[in-house]
């Protein structure tokens, strides 16, 4: 495993799928599985849904852009756009709360959130996960991100390798602008 805790809060680095994450055996081979950690300020929230709401509205411009593209790009597969993953989430958390930006809640616990959806070409899973250091003095709490994928066709695995790099750089830049803005604080 990687050792996160050198780091200092803003980095964000790759890391294992954490081994108690619900999305780490959710599917047997995935296409992808990745995660990446960030340090955590020891007076920050310690709420995964909260923390996930608060991650994910911190897009940095260039994503925004990014992801326009991809949708002029995908819109003529039959693949869900991100405005139709964000109409049918805005509809859908009006009347349950059941979303996150574009993601759909599937389970959340009370040290991790678990995102996804299912599509034609793919499901993927998405975890934001509160962990602890073992065998560190203080209390040293780290945010992990992990995704994981499973593609069903040919599309779908050639979409994956299309976004895979820019899905990485994303992840990472959600996390370090979170960071940035300041992590969300526990009341005193």
């Amino acid at each position: 495993m990687r050792r996160v805790y050198q780091y200092a809060y803003h980095y964000a680095i790759a890391s294992d799928l954490p081994e108690h994450s619900r999305i780490t055996h959710v599917y047997d081979k995935p296409d992808l599985a990745d995660a990446y950690a960030v340090r955590l300020p020891a007076n920050a929230i310690d709420d995964p849904e909260l923390l996930a709401r608060f991650i994910f509205a911190q897009q940095a411009p260039w994503v925004k852009s990014l992801m326009g593209l991809r949708d002029v790009l995908v819109a003529g597969f039959g693949l869900k756009t991100s405005r139709q993953l964000e109409a049918a989430g805005a509809s859908a958390s009006a009347r349950d709360g059941q979303h996150i930006q574009i993601f759909r809640i599937i389970e959340k616990s009370a040290g991790e959130i678990v995102l996804g959806e299912n599509d034609k070409h793919l499901d993927f899973r998405l975890s934001v996960m509160l962990q602890s250091q073992p065998n560190r003095p203080e209390s040293v709490r780290y945010l992990t991100i992990s995704t994981v994928v499973h593609c069903h066709n040919n599309l779908g695995r050639a979409y994956l390798r299309l976004i895979a790099p820019f899905h990485r750089l994303i992840v990472s830049s959600y996390l370090r602008r979170a960071a940035g803005f300041g992590w969300p604080l526990r009341n005193s």
